[in-house]
């Protein structure tokens, strides 16, 4: 996903001169073509995050449009006043790409766990946050953000991501895709933990029950019209996301139910404390965790 995504980025910026790529040391392997390619748009600012912010806000403020590229937390909890008080405040055209959120580092520990970021960015102020589920999503999503002119967060996995969609699917920003349509649950998904969303359906399918599947590209702008659609024509709703349970893409789904007073059966999927001292692969992490089907099941 994250070679995908720089290669939009390259492309974008080879048709806009006034895009900017930072990065705090990290990205080899992955940022040379844009580099290479466009050198005077590429900046390796060292491993300063915070100052990396900083820069990129006096270059928006000169013109720029700039993008952001580092680990997880780096780029956004280290420099979470940075990102507020000098981004958001004034409204600038940062782009954030974070590579590895959820549990993409798991073998390096909680410090590489990226588990809170969604509901962080999104409660900053002018913050467009989005989490795609595949290469196709983030391709898509790459330049709209650009467009809008405006903070935005991108939050990719680590590598290796299967494409989901076919490559004629539409994907704007602030809009759900349906993948599957059902009857009794909606599964609400948003970034590559949609794959096993679709796992689930299938297990419940075995079971005689018909389940949506539906991704959600964006945590803001959200998709209200689609969730008010779900929640009217099914009998349970359950988000999905690789991010804590607790303040994420669910919590957004869950207020927004709460506040419109839908009658429906909601849950959240998510990580919890448990694994915060745990170590292991992104797969084994994720196992520890009780699966999609029987948290469903719990709701009808």
């Amino acid at each position: 996903m994250r070679n995908e995504t720089i290669a939009a980025l390259t492309s974008y910026a080879r048709a806009n001169p006034d895009v900017m790529l930072l990065t705090a040391d990290l990205g080899y392997s992955v940022l040379e073509q844009f580099a290479d390619e466009l050198p005077d748009q590429y900046c390796n600012v060292g491993v300063c995050e915070q100052a990396m912010v900083g820069i990129a806000a006096g270059l928006a403020l000169s013109g720029k449009r700039v993008a952001l590229y580092s680990i997880a937390n780096f780029p956004t909890l280290r420099c979470l006043e940075q990102l507020r008080n000098d981004v958001c405040y004034h409204d600038l055209p940062v782009t954030v790409i974070s590579v590895g959120g959820g549990l993409s580092y798991g073998p390096q520990g909680y410090t590489h766990h990226g588990l809170e970021d969604l509901g962080i960015m999104a409660a900053l102020p002018n913050m467009a946050v989005t989490c795609p589920a595949d290469p196709h999503e983030a391709e898509e999503l790459l330049p709209q953000l650009m467009d809008r002119r405006g903070p935005a967060y991108l939050r990719l996995g680590r590598a290796g991501e299967p494409v989901i969609h076919d490559g004629g699917t539409p994907v704007t920003l602030g809009k759900a895709v349906t993948l599957r349509k059902g009857h009794d649950v909606a599964l609400l998904a948003t970034g590559p933990i949609l794959g096993r969303a679709l796992a689930a359906a299938d297990e419940l399918a075995e079971a005689s029950i018909s389940a949506s599947v539906v991704s959600f590209p964006a945590i803001t702008p959200l998709d209200t019209d689609c969730i008010a659609d779900l929640a009217a024509n099914h009998r349970a709703l359950l988000t999905i996301e690789e991010h804590s349970d607790t303040g994420g893409f669910g919590s957004r789904v869950a207020d927004l139910l709460m506040e419109a007073g839908t009658q429906v059966r909601f849950g959240k999927w998510g990580t919890t404390p448990a694994l915060r001292g745990q170590v292991g692969s992104q797969t084994w992490l994720l196992d520890q965790l009780p699966s999609v089907r029987t948290r469903e099941r719990a709701l009808l």
